[in-house]
C-alpha cells in the first residue's frame, strides 16, 4: 500500500518532530534536568520507531534518501545497518521465536539453558518479567548484542565492518551537538536506557512459542501514547503478514480484517498495554528454555492465499 506521490507525509513530519523533540530535550539538560532525560529518552525512543519504519522502505520509494534520514547515531549501542539485517532476517516467520535463527528471540535452547551458570539463570528468569525487561533488559540485551557482535568483528565479517564504521561516522553528528548543548555523555546515555527500556514494553511479547509459525506473533489493540510511541507496531501480526504497508494504515487494516487476523494469530491478542502490565508487571510471561522445542517451521490451517506471513 505505498501511496503515488511517492513518499508519506506521516512518517516524515512525525521524523522532523522527533529530531525537534530530540534536540529540544537534550539542550534543556543545563536547567531542567529530569525533564531533558525524559524527553531524549523518548525521543530516542520514537528514532527506533522511525528506523524500522525506513528499514522496510519508508517514508520514500529511493532507500538511500530513508537511510540518510536516520544517518545520527542517536542510538550509539546499535548500528542502522545491524538493526536492519536482523530485523529482516527477523521476519522471516517459520523461524520466529528460534534461539538460533531468529535474532530477536528470548528464548534459549533447553541443553544450553542447563549449562548456563545460575546467576545468569536468574537474571535471564528476572528479565522475562515486564519490570525485569524495561529495568534490566537495556543492559542484558546491549551486552549480548556487543558480546555477538565483537565476534562477528573478529572474523572479518565485513557488512559487519562497514555497519560498524558508518555507525561510527553516525557518531560524529551527535558526540558534536552534546558537546554544544553541554549535555554529558553518561546523562546521554542515561537517556538511552530508558529510550531503550521504553521499547522493551513493545518487544516483550511480539512472540510466542508456538507449533505453527502463523500463530506466533501478536496483537495488541491499543491506540494509546505506546501506540503512537511504537508508532503502531503493537498491531505486530498485521506487520509481519504485510511489512511494506505504512505504520498509519495499520489500525485500520486491523479493523478491517479483525476476525480474520485473530483467527491466523489463533487469538494471540491483549486489549491494551494496560492489561499487559497487570498481568505480567512481575510475572514472566514465558520460561526462558523455549517450551515447544526444537522450533517447527511450519504452518498449520486457517491458510489465506491472499495474506501470506
Amino acid at each position: 500500500m505505498r501511496h503515488a506521490r511517492g513518499f508519506e507525509w506521516p512518517t516524515l513530519l512525525i521524523l522532523l518532530a522527533t529530531y525537534a523533540a530530540w534536540g529540544f530535550g537534550s539542550w534543556l539538560w543545563g536547567s531542567t534536568a529530569i525533564l531533558s532525560i525524559l524527553l531524549t529518552g523518548i525521543a530516542i525512543a520514537q528514532f527506533s520507531s522511525l528506523q524500522h519504519e525506513v528499514l522496510h522502505g519508508h517514508p520514500f520509494r529511493a532507500q538511500w534518501l530513508n537511510e540518510a534520514l536516520v544517518f545520527p547515531a542517536l542510538s550509539p549501542f546499535v548500528p542502522y545497518l545491524r538493526f536492519k539485517d536482523l530485523h529482516l532476517q527477523h521476519h522471516f516467520d517459520p523461524s520466529l521465536t528460534d534461539p538460533y535463527d531468529d535474532p530477536e528471540s528470548n528464548f534459549m535452547e533447553p541443553a544450553a539453558w542447563v549449562k548456563t551458570p545460575w546467576i545468569m539463570q536468574r537474571l535471564l528468569r528476572w528479565n522475562n518479567t515486564l519490570a525485569g525487561r524495561v529495568l534490566l533488559g537495556p543492559a542484558l540485551g546491549t551486552w549480548i548484542f556487543l558480546r555477538d557482535e565483537l565476534v562477528q568483528l573478529r572474523a572479518g565479517n565485513g557488512r559487519v565492518i562497514v555497519a560498524w564504521g558508518l555507525h561510527f561516522l553516525g557518531l560524529v553528528p551527535l558526540l558534536l551537538w552534546l558537546q554544544w548543548v553541554g549535555m554529558p555523555i553518561w546523562v546521554y546515555l542515561l537517556a538511552v536506557y530508558l529510550g531503550t527500556g521504553l521499547l522493551k514494553i513493545r518487544t516483550y511479547l511480539e512472540h510466542r512459542a508456538h507449533h505453527a509459525f502463523r500463530a506466533r506473533t501478536v496483537v495488541i489493540e491499543d491506540r494509546g501514547p505506546l501506540s503512537y510511541l511504537f508508532l503502531n507496531n503493537n498491531f505486530h501480526v498485521v506487520h509481519h503478514m504485510h511489512p511494506a504497508v505504512p505504520w498509519y494504515e495499520l489500525p485500520a487494516l486491523y479493523a478491517s480484517r479483525r476476525a480474520h487476523y485473530l483467527r491466523r494469530n489463533e487469538s494471540y491478542v491483549y486489549r491494551n498495554y494496560a492489561e499487559v502490565f497487570r498481568r505480567y508487571l512481575l510475572t514472566a510471561k514465558d520460561p526462558v528454555p523455549h517450551p515447544v522445542w526444537p522450533v517447527q517451521s511450519v504452518d498449520t490451517g486457517h491458510s489465506d492465499k491472499g495474506f501470506q506471513p
